[in-house]
């Protein structure tokens, strides 16, 4: 599964968190923070009745995060990047950690 994420969108801390939500359909108590954020990714593929997200996948797939315009985020918004890198990093370890497979990766072009 590819999904798509237009940075031009992305101004501050709140739009980062605001634009994920949008794009994912994060569940209503989604707390527009990195934990909440590791926690909604790391679970993507969870079949349980409580879903925090509307997108998922099927165990063992991964969903590639498809970041466009990142030169200008990466440059202007240097932190949100460097926090989000760190995310999906945590994610990834934190599942094979439990003996999952890794269920996100990057794609861009800086």
């Amino acid at each position: 599964m590819i999904v798509s994420i237009d940075t031009r969108q992305i101004t501050d801390l709140l739009s980062f968190h605001k634009l994920f939500a949008k794009t994912f359909g994060f569940f209503s108590g989604y707390g527009n923070n990195m934990d909440a954020l590791t926690d909604c990714m790391s679970g993507l593929d969870d079949r349980s009745d409580v879903r925090l997200s509307e997108i998922g996948c099927a165990v063992g797939e991964v969903v590639v995060l498809n970041l466009e315009h990142v030169a200008d985020f990466s440059m202007h918004q240097e932190l949100i990047f460097q926090e989000f890198l760190a995310c999906v990093a945590f994610v990834n370890w934190r599942r094979i950690e439990r003996g999952e497979e890794a269920i996100l990766a990057l794609s861009y072009y800086k």
